[in-house]
């Protein structure tokens, strides 16, 4: 039997559905008991983006020796790159009881779901539309236009999937968005707590 209290909590959408800014507002005011899991993946740093801060960045070599030695809670193929959720942090973090946010794709927030529906939480964030969502990779400057209609083409197929998520947000307004989810994860923290006793 698992004895470890923490929650899981994993913040998926499209690419430029906000998870990443609402994270960083969730951290801002959130107690020591919050931590954010960093990926590791096999893409070249964004511009700004800092090993060990947003990402771990790693060969693909060594992202396939990982996956060889069961070092990820799971992992993904997006849009050429991999990414991959380290075991080994998760686990301790859950045992201290901690309240775990985690940016993943769709299929890694189901796949997590699976191996740990006790002890997740997932909330899908719904762009109001697909021009909202254009609008926020055109602006973040970081892909070509072939890159952003790719990211584009998984939009129907991630957007039906989101009813297998306990909660979607339509992500329109940021603060509203970050207090929505603070509510939701004290909730169910609070259920999850209660529970455990």
């Amino acid at each position: 039997m698992e004895t470890d209290k923490g929650l899981l909590v994993v913040l998926a959408s499209p690419s430029g559905g906000g998870k990443t800014t609402l994270i960083q507002n969730i951290l801002k005011s959130a107690d020591a008991d919050y931590v954010y899991s960093i990926s590791m993946t096999t893409r070249p740093p964004r511009n700004g983006e800092i090993d060990g801060k947003d990402y771990w960045f790693v060969s693909q070599d060594e992202f396939m020796n990982k996956v060889k030695n069961n070092e990820f809670i799971e992992y993904e193929q997006v849009h050429d790159w991999f990414y991959g959720t380290p075991r080994q942090p998760i686990q301790q973090w859950l045992n201290d009881g901690k309240i775990v946010l985690l940016d993943l794709d769709v299929h890694g927030a189901l796949h997590l779901k699976r191996r740990y529906a006790q002890k997740s939480l997932l909330i899908f964030l719904q762009p109001p539309n697909k021009q909202a969502l254009l609008q926020r990779l055109k602006k973040r400057s970081t892909e070509t236009s072939e890159q952003i209609a790719r990211r584009l083409e998984r939009l129907p197929e991630e957007i039906k999937q989101a009813d297998q998520f306990d909660i979607i947000i339509v992500n329109d307004d940021l603060n509203k968005t970050v207090r929505k989810i603070q509510k939701i994860i004290k909730k169910r923290d609070n259920q999850f707590q209660r529970m455990e006793v």
